[in-house]
């Protein structure tokens, strides 16, 4: 902005001394002649152009109307020395107010005139869409650098005391650090968002980073707990690999053991060998055949589990006191035992035979045909009389020939023992073919 003019110049006398004249009436008589005299006042490599502001550095807004001032009556006195700038100007300049006039500038250097004019009338400014309202700043002899990297102070008025500002330095950050709060976020990071204040942890001591571990390790009692949890599980993968192994593999090794003794027995037959007469434990000598059951089975020599039960075949009681005799024998109780789950469990289904039912038993020479006569659901393994020559509950009343399968009940356990009974009714030699029981 343009100094304004001083009360002397480099002589010492008042202006308003050296131009007296120009107020004397008549001295501009000619229309116009006031003004020109009063343009020709200003300097036109200093002054402003009408509009504009001397400084490129200020905006001018909006103008607001103010009531026309008179012009200020002559000062007698000597005249004080005035600032080079005017600070209200600045503030009206800088906060939207109206440019000031020529007459508010200039008006104390203006000729005086023997009778003031009257104020004209202002036009009224049309009324604006009101907006809301923006906070201003206080008016101070700021620069106007300082005050606009200070704008941030208008957008929020009342800034939290705690937060730091973003972008603090070295110190904000350290001052963060002992607070257990957040580091300030940079620039690129915006303020306040939850990744900025998630992903900036404070650094832990070495003291707490020391607690932080020895939390982090697990304690004599979760140790004891997870342990026993763990042989908990160990314990059920094992059982759950014996039950599959018990009932689905035992079965399927047994039948391929019994089919293979099975194949070799015949082909003994086949080549002559295997006469009747006395056999070791374990050795096949005959097959059972029942065909309600579909069931065909090699008979061994003995009742052991390991050598012949949970090899899939059944035994025959050879033994002390439950030593039974052959089926070729003319009077006896030909007895065998078998399992009834796993292993084969060939004897698995004999509860559902009925009187009358073939049972076939086939030997190298001969085939032995029984029919099915009665059962015993249950009774003690104990009661070695079931496999007698006269066996109690059967319905047998004297001495014959006669068959007995043993076998455990109920289904998976050992605790009792079932009885089936059965009575020859045909010995038929190979040579005449088989018994029709089998052919049908």
């Amino acid at each position: 902005m343009t100094a304004l003019r001083p009360e002397r110049d480099s002589s010492g006398v008042p202006y308003d001394e050296q131009y007296a004249s120009y107020g004397e009436p008549g001295a501009f008589e000619e229309p116009g002649a006031f003004e020109a005299a009063v343009d020709h006042l200003a300097d036109p490599l200093t002054d402003p152009l009408p509009g504009q502001h001397p400084s490129p550095w200020f905006r001018s807004g909006p103008a607001e109307p103010e009531p026309q001032s008179a012009p200020p009556p002559q000062q007698p006195e000597q005249p004080q020395e005035r600032e080079w700038y005017d600070p209200e100007g600045y503030a009206r300049d800088w906060y939207g107010m109206r440019e000031p006039t020529y007459e508010e500038l200039y008006g104390a250097y203006a000729p005086q005139q023997s009778a003031p004019e009257a104020p004209q009338p202002q036009p009224q400014p049309q009324p604006q869409p009101q907006s809301h309202p923006q906070p201003q700043p206080p008016v101070d002899d700021e620069t106007v650098g300082l005050r606009t990297a200070d704008t941030r102070r208008i957008a929020d008025p009342e800034p939290a005391h705690d937060a730091p500002l973003e972008g603090g330095g070295r110190a904000a950050r350290r001052k963060a650090a002992r607070k257990g709060s957040p580091r300030p976020s940079g620039s690129s990071g915006a303020s306040g968002s939850p990744s900025a204040t998630a992903g900036s942890a404070a650094p832990l001591s070495r003291v707490e980073a020391r607690r932080a571990e020895r939390a982090r390790k697990p304690t004599a009692g979760a140790v004891v707990s997870r342990g026993i949890g763990e042989l908990f599980i160990t314990v059920g993968v094992l059982m759950l690999l014996f039950v599959t192994y018990q009932l689905w593999w035992t079965n399927i090794r047994a039948h391929q053991q019994a089919n293979g003794a099975a194949s070799d027995l015949q082909e003994q037959w086949a080549k002559g060998k295997g006469k009747p007469g006395a056999f070791e434990p374990g050795q096949g000598f005959a097959l059972l055949h029942i065909p309600r059951l579909d069931v065909v089975v090699p008979i061994a020599e003995g009742i052991d589990k390991s050598k012949v039960l949970d090899r899939g075949m059944v035994g025959h009681y050879n033994e002390g006191g439950t030593k039974t005799p052959m089926p070729d024998a003319k009077k006896g109780n030909f007895a065998l035992a078998g399992h009834r789950n796993t292993h084969g469990e060939p004897f698995r289904y004999i509860n559902q035979l009925e009187p009358g039912d073939p049972i076939i038993v086939e030997t190298q020479d001969k085939y032995f045909v029984y029919k099915m006569a009665s059962i015993l659901p249950q009774t003690q393994p104990s009661n070695t009389s079931v496999i007698g020559p006269v066996p109690p509950g059967s319905g047998f009343t004297k001495e014959g020939r006669y068959i007995t399968l043993t076998t455990c009940t109920p289904e998976f356990t050992s605790k009792y023992r079932m009885i089936v009974w059965g009575k020859m009714v045909e010995e038929r030699p190979r040579g005449k073919g088989k018994p029709s029981a089998l052919v049908n």
